[in-house]
């Protein structure tokens, strides 16, 4: 049942990438609506779910929440680093770099590869908690979608790495599910991943993805695009709830 569920998230990927690859003409809105949804699943989906998983304390702080800062910073550096490199060799994308967008994207694919464990672990546990996963795995595998080609594209990389990395997104939750019929996650790893994760995409959406939303269309339309993306997650993940 879990597999036949991911099936669902694997088309709704597919349709949330495509609508991205579609709007190019709004690009603003574009990005502004990927930033909402992505300070949406960081806020209300990944964070409180890592928190309640890796629910120890390191030096008096949640595992969880250093990890998130962890992700911050690594993405922080890992974008320096290689934009003096790039630099060092005369190149120039704007400030983008091509690698980053790919690295970023990756982790989406292990987001939705652990979207595909927990709808596994999920019907193990019982038949309600499997469907109130699913809903909220397959309603925010469109933004997966969306924001993985999203992010692909923005650092420069051509059509068909972000289409090759849209599949991989599609394809993971599948894997993900179909995996639990072998094995079980523990769930203290699985939130220490999500936590780390969280922190790598409230980077990427409040550094990047925002400001260049609005550095060219500061409009109100763009606003609401980003607020609307906000809302929306909060309502899945409520629904799920």
């Amino acid at each position: 049942m879990a597999v036949i569920v991911a099936l669902g998230a694997f088309l709704m990927t597919l349709l949330g990438g495509w609508t991205a690859q579609r709007v190019t003409d709004r690009r603003h809105l574009v990005l502004g609506l990927a930033g909402g949804l992505m300070l949406g699943v960081v806020g209300l989906d990944l964070l409180p779910e890592a928190l309640h998983a890796a629910g120890r304390e390191v030096f008096g702080v949640p595992l969880a929440l250093l990890l998130f800062v962890a992700g911050f910073l690594v993405a922080h550096v890992v974008e320096r680093l290689l934009a003096v490199r790039r630099a060092a060799h005369g190149a120039d994308n704007g400030g983008r770099v091509p690698q980053v967008g790919l690295t970023a994207a990756a982790a989406m694919v292990g987001h939705s590869l652990a979207d595909g464990v927990a709808l596994g672990a999920a019907f193990q546990v019982g038949g309600g908690m499997g469907v109130a996963v699913a809903l909220a795995v397959i309603t925010h595998d469109f933004a997966d979608g969306f924001n993985t080609y999203t992010l692909t594209s923005l650092y420069g990389n051509d059509r068909r790495k972000a289409l090759m990395m849209l599949f991989a997104d599609a394809v993971a939750p599948v894997a993900g599910a179909a995996s639990t019929l072998l094995f079980t996650l523990p769930e203290e790893p699985l939130g220490a991943y999500l936590g780390f994760f969280g922190g790598l995409l409230l980077y990427l959406a409040a550094a990047e993805i925002l400001p260049e939303a609005h550095h060219e269309h500061p409009a109100l339309s763009t606003l609401m695009c980003t607020v609307g993306g906000v809302a929306g997650i909060w309502l899945v993940v409520g629904i799920a709830e």
